[in-house]
């Protein structure tokens, strides 16, 4: 962090910090903010946008606190787990986020963890990497992660203030826009988008099992949307003010997979350096969603079946039973009914854990939700890259109606956005898409297809050349004015600002 440290003529227990807009504070050491493990959970009464720092160096907390303290609630932590804890309590919309973490200071092991944890828990969550990880390889991983932005140490202030301006702002913007879409669409429902009658079908089973504390079986295809489909369960029951807790048990080795789920006491196991609550226990009053469950080992779906039954659990190592009220909702891609068959999950398991059953579509059987979908990813990353006058091209709602979508809504969700970050012009296309032309079927006119090939040509000879005109209508066999009205008719715009 880049600041000036002056130590000025002071009483004793005193020292000065200078920021960037020289202003000098005095901080006594009895006033600096203490880890969070040790300190008390901010004021929740604040109206400040509220801003968590992760750092495992307490004088750059101290610093950054100091410097943003006037625009921000400061929420702080030193390490993953209290980082952790204090998100699931107040979910900040921005986080920054050091990388090298305890107990693995000198690796971005422990950061890029808290990094999937907090996405887990609320993908929405801005997340800024503020790292002394500064090569390119962890940058880029952190933000293929999922982290909105990057920032390599030492940062000045004022490179941090701007950015989190931002990120606010972006926030803002989508949680306006996710109410507007939520009064004005009737297609729109806690967050999904659809209209066919497989989705509405959809939509009206969470909110007939809402009302209830029935366990829930979520089934369909890696994509679909079964973790919103829990959420919306979780917001529109009783439980809505408690916490929704989200696992994923394919990701956790199955040595760790007990532990995780219901907690452990202290010298339960080589590690266990003290007692440690499991995410049962975590979501107690609330809900709990077991992502990819068919991949539970049996020992452990034995645990799980006793929870349902008994509502009780008992940590690795523990002698005693709490008593937790959690309500389970699961979700699988997998064949469970083979499971059953084979003998990899149990019958009596299955039953108690699907009392209700949702199968959510893929995407291809949705019919006119593909192009719905579609523009609302497009008009929410348009919002957030400032690119508001991006549409879809001819060939790119053709390619998007005869793709076959194998990863479903992540999938196109992927697709837009990152068309949206790459395309040069604001007509977005099916290599913006990165749809091959023979997934866009054979329904094309003769003029359409005309004009299809005319942009591609255009488009690859500005791009060989540089964006110089000359060079590129030499190529094409045209005159420079009739390249600049191909060019405004595609949508096309040069990849440098320079012609010959």
């Amino acid at each position: 962090m880049a600041y000036a440290k002056t130590r000025l003529e002071k009483d004793p227990g005193e020292t000065a910090v200078r920021n960037d807009d020289s202003a000098v504070r005095w901080i006594r050491s009895s006033d600096k903010p203490r880890d969070l493990a040790t300190s008390a959970v901010p004021n929740k009464s604040s109206d400040k946008p509220v801003l968590l720092i992760v750092d495992d160096d307490e004088e750059i907390r101290t610093q950054m606190r100091w410097a943003l303290s006037g625009q921000y609630e400061i929420l702080q932590a030193g390490d993953r787990r209290s980082a952790l804890a204090l998100f699931r309590d107040r979910l900040p919309a921005v986080v920054l986020l050091d990388l090298g973490l305890p107990p693995e200071t000198n690796s971005a092991r422990e950061g890029l963890a808290a990094l999937a944890e907090i996405l887990e828990i609320e993908s929405s969550t801005k997340v800024v990497i503020v790292s002394g990880q500064s090569e390119r390889s962890v940058a880029l991983h952190a933000v293929g992660s999922g982290a909105y932005d990057f920032l390599a140490k030492p940062v000045a202030i004022e490179e941090v203030k701007p950015l989190l301006g931002r990120c606010f702002h972006v926030a803002l913007l989508e949680r306006e826009f996710r109410e507007l879409q939520r009064k004005a669409s009737p297609a729109a429902f806690a967050g999904m988008v659809g209209k066919s009658t497989l989705i509405q079908g959809v939509f009206a089973s969470i909110r007939k099992v809402a009302s209830s504390d029935a366990p829930v079986m979520v089934l369909g295809e890696s994509g679909t949307g079964k973790e919103m489909v829990a959420r919306a369960i979780h917001d529109h029951s009783a439980r809505r003010d408690g916490p929704f807790v989200a696992i994923n048990c394919s990701a956790i080795p199955e040595t760790l997979l007990e532990s995780e789920l219901f907690g452990h006491e202290k010298g339960a196991f080589t590690g266990a350096i003290g007692q440690r609550k499991g995410r049962i226990e975590q979501a107690s009053r609330g809900t709990l969603f077991l992502d990819e469950i068919g991949e539970v080992p049996l020992p452990v779906q034995v645990k799980l079946l006793r929870f349902l039954q008994e509502r009780t659990i008992e940590r690795v190592g523990g002698s005693g039973e709490l008593k937790i009220d959690a309500r389970v909702v699961a979700a699988t891609n997998a064949d469970l009914e083979r499971g059953l068959r084979d003998g990899s999950f149990r019958e009596d398991f299955f039953y108690r854990l699907a009392v209700v059953r949702i199968n959510l579509p893929a995407l291809r059987e949705r019919g006119d939700d593909l192009l719905l979908l579609a523009r609302a990813f497009l008009q929410r990353y348009s919002l957030q890259n400032s690119r508001q006058s991006l549409s879809f091209g001819q060939d790119a709602v053709r390619s998007i109606e005869h793709h076959t979508w194998p990863g479903n809504i992540r999938e196109l969700q992927n697709r837009v956005r990152r068309a949206v970050i790459m395309a040069e012009g604001n007509r977005l296309t099916a290599e913006d898409l990165e749809l091959a032309p023979s997934s866009m079927g054979s329904g094309l006119s003769l003029k359409d297809a005309r004009e299809d090939l005319e942009r591609a040509m255009v488009r690859s000879a500005l791009r060989r050349h540089g964006g110089k005109i000359s060079p590129a209508a030499l190529e094409l066999g045209i005159s420079r004015p009739t390249l600049y009205d191909l060019m405004e008719r595609f949508g096309v715009v040069r990849t440098e600002e320079q012609s010959a």
